[in-house]
């Protein structure tokens, strides 16, 4: 029986491919098929990991961000559980249709979130005792060498067991460390193309897909919202988007980030002094951000404000802006291959990484 794999490589630029050599990706690209395709907005992990395992838009699917603010319950917190996903996923579906399905993730974040209708689920913060004696004690979380760990262990339990559908979801420490053109992006991409290269080349009858979440942008200015808005009277509090538990990677700084005003009458007022501030792309209210980017209104701001693509936004009292800052969350990070390989995907578009549990849902579980 066929397995179909989803790869999603997180913080792949399209430009790591055209500069890094990954000759096992190129011969996937060149004998398969290879677009450049567009992320869903905002740019961050957990709004298109839901969706590449939905195939939905954030409308359907409701995760809008990796950190949230419910005022209803007047808390904030992560989003990184199954319960805060509103539809079906491919691991559901996968189960419904008497099949079996594997996710292996670099973080534990995706694993909670993501992986509750899987059968076998495991990241490299929480292997399970098969994973560690196939693949090794995982490397750390914070390494370039971790994504070939999950890569391997995914490798490993495919051939010990059959899974109908598996999705390997790596971390993007080393393009958030590093440029296209660094050395060490080139390690990065080498362990990543060889182990990729192992896994289609030893699983039997296996059919590929790789895309990412986001791109990346090198970011120089950091912008505090609430202060600008303050300058004018506005009394607001500002949320990440980017939000997550791996600070280490972005500082929790990113190019898109939700407005709660303390007087939603202040919306229209707020959001022509946001489009005049410099370094700020767009600011729009909660319906209109909703309908532009398809996103679930009730889970978000009362502005989604976007940013340049050198500019991420942050609380100067909380973060400095660390040297060397690359980041994503804007419109800026949209941008992603999507490469496919070994299987049947003539008449089918790839437009959107969210195609590829489309595709499954379409194609593969159909």
């Amino acid at each position: 029986m066929a397995t179909t794999v989803l790869v999603m490589i997180d913080g792949l630029d399209p430009e790591y491919l055209e500069v890094c050599p990954a000759p096992n990706l190129r011969r996937f690209a060149t004998d398969g098929f290879h677009v450049t395709a567009g992320g869903m907005m905002p740019s961050v992990t957990n709004v298109n990991n839901t969706s590449m395992v939905t195939g939905h838009y954030p409308a359907q699917h409701g995760i809008v961000s990796n950190y949230w603010l419910d005022r209803r319950a007047g808390i904030e917190q992560y989003v990184e559980s199954g319960e805060f996903i509103t539809s079906d996923t491919i691991f559901d579906l996968c189960r419904r249709n008497g099949g079996r399905s594997l996710l292996a993730a670099s973080k534990d974040k995706l694993r909670r979130l993501l992986g509750t209708g899987a059968n076998l689920a495991f990241s490299s913060e929480q292997p399970t005792e098969q994973a560690v004696s196939a693949a090794g004690e995982p490397p750390h979380i914070y390494s370039a060498d971790v994504n070939g760990w999950t890569i391997e262990a995914a490798r490993r339990a495919l051939l010990d067991e059959h899974y109908d559908l598996a999705f390997i979801a790596t971390t993007d420490y080393a393009m958030h460390m590093h440029g296209p053109r660094h050395p060490e992006s080139a390690r990065h991409l080498k362990i990543l193309d060889d182990a990729l290269g192992r896994l289609y080349n030893d699983v039997p009858d296996v059919q590929i897909l790789i895309t990412a979440d986001h791109g990346m942008s090198d970011k120089r200015r950091m912008l505090h919202l609430p202060a600008i808005l303050a300058r004018h009277n506005i009394a607001s509090q500002a949320v990440p988007v980017i939000k997550d538990l791996y600070v280490v990677h972005h500082s929790n700084l990113g190019g898109c980030i939700y407005v709660h005003l303390e007087d939603p009458a202040a919306t229209q007022d707020a959001i022509g002094v946001l489009r005049e501030t410099d370094g700020v792309e767009n600011a729009f209210g909660r319906d209109d951000a909703a309908q532009r980017f398809s996103l679930m209104p009730e889970r978000l701001g009362d502005i989604l404000v976007t940013a340049d693509s050198d500019v991420v936004f942050g609380d100067p009292a909380e973060v400095s802006l660390p040297p060397g800052l690359r980041s994503h969350g804007s419109a800026h990070e949209t941008s992603v291959p999507i490469i496919g390989y070994g299987g049947d995907f003539g008449g089918f578009e790839f437009r959107e990484n969210r195609d590829l549990g489309r595709y499954v849902s379409q194609r593969v579980l159909a």
